[in-house]
């Protein structure tokens, strides 16, 4: 009799418990959202990993897109609540009468950065120049046309009076195929983000020669959480508690980098070796946090705009809505 009651004892308890996880589970808002691959997606991954989010009352459900462009058409069409892009995208989208709306950064500064194979002894923009006015090999540069990583380029170009006439583009559509294609030696210079450029610089022999803060300013985005104006207006709990989250997720990476690898080890988000991670979070100009510099993004706009990808009539203010992360930082 005691067995059979330690027994019923024990399943009235696993019962219990059982119970009171699905309860806690079905307690929890479900969160869609869809992420690429670079270094400031660490705050979503660790938010995930920490229980950040969960802390805030989320279920975060993350999705993996390989194409800017196919995670821009699934928060337009209604399967994301939100989404991690670079901070061109949503000016696209404007331009189709969707209505994208940037909340923040999505977390981490000086992630994009171009680095050219060895081999070329480049360190800096004015050394390319100087390989140009050489009379050196038309250097070929992978980038995503339209994209930060085009526009990057564009831009320290012109600020050392070259032009993308003395280079040779080459455009993908795929952000892990532009890296195998550097890795190869199919390019000769990348245009790309952290960890996967870090990667190449510490263990392939490539060479940093510019990055964002270089090029537009220290707060300048790679990418940026964005949503639908619709969430805004009818869920400004569910935008604040996610970004709540990721504000979690950063105290962690900012203050204890070895918990957050531990925590990043568990999803095997970024495919790169613990040592190049920590390096490409120490390289950082600062220390994560997610409202950006305006100005530097509406530089970037202007350019698209003079390259004819966008029309003229989107600013930057249009756009973003960075008022709750603001004041959730102060």
């Amino acid at each position: 009799m005691a067995i059979k009651s330690t027994v019923t004892a024990l399943a009235t308890a696993v019962s219990l418990t059982t119970a009171f996880t699905v309860q806690a589970e079905s307690d929890l808002t479900q969160v869609t959202v869809g992420h690429l691959v670079a270094l400031d997606m660490a705050p979503l991954f660790v938010g995930v990993e920490s229980g950040c989010f969960e802390e805030q009352g989320l279920a975060v459900d993350t999705r993996f897109f390989a194409n800017p462009g196919d995670n821009n058409a699934a928060l337009a069409g209604g399967s994301l609540d939100f989404n991690i892009n670079p901070f061109t995208l949503p000016f696209f989208a404007a331009n189709s009468g969707v209505p994208i709306r940037v909340v923040s950064a999505a977390g981490g500064w000086g992630v994009m950065e171009v680095i050219a194979q060895g081999e070329y002894e480049l360190s800096s923009m004015e050394d390319l120049k100087e390989h140009v006015a050489s009379g050196g090999d038309k250097l070929t540069v992978a980038v995503l046309q339209g994209d930060t990583l085009e526009l990057i380029m564009v831009t320290e170009l012109e600020r050392v009076g070259l032009s993308t006439d003395d280079v040779e583009f080459i455009y993908f559509d795929d952000l892990l195929a532009m890296v195998e294609a550097f890795r190869s030696g199919g390019v000769d210079i990348l245009s790309h983000i952290k960890p996967y450029t870090s990667e190449m610089v510490e263990q392939g022999g490539a060479t940093m020669i510019t990055n964002n803060a270089q090029a537009w300013a220290d707060k300048a985005p790679n990418t940026v959480v964005s949503t639908l104006q619709s969430t805004l207006d009818e869920k400004p709990e569910l935008v604040e508690s996610y970004l709540k989250g990721m504000l979690c997720a950063a105290e962690i990476i900012n203050t204890d980098v070895d918990k957050a690898l531990s925590l990043l080890q568990g999803g095997n988000y970024f495919r790169v070796s613990d040592s190049v991670l920590k390096q490409a979070f120490a390289s950082a100009p600062s220390p994560i946090s997610f409202t950006p510099d305006i100005e530097s993004v509406q530089y970037v706009v202007d350019e698209l705009s003079m390259l004819g990808y966008i029309s003229d009539d989107t600013s930057a203010e249009d756009i973003f809505r960075t008022d709750m992360i603001e004041t959730l930082e102060k």
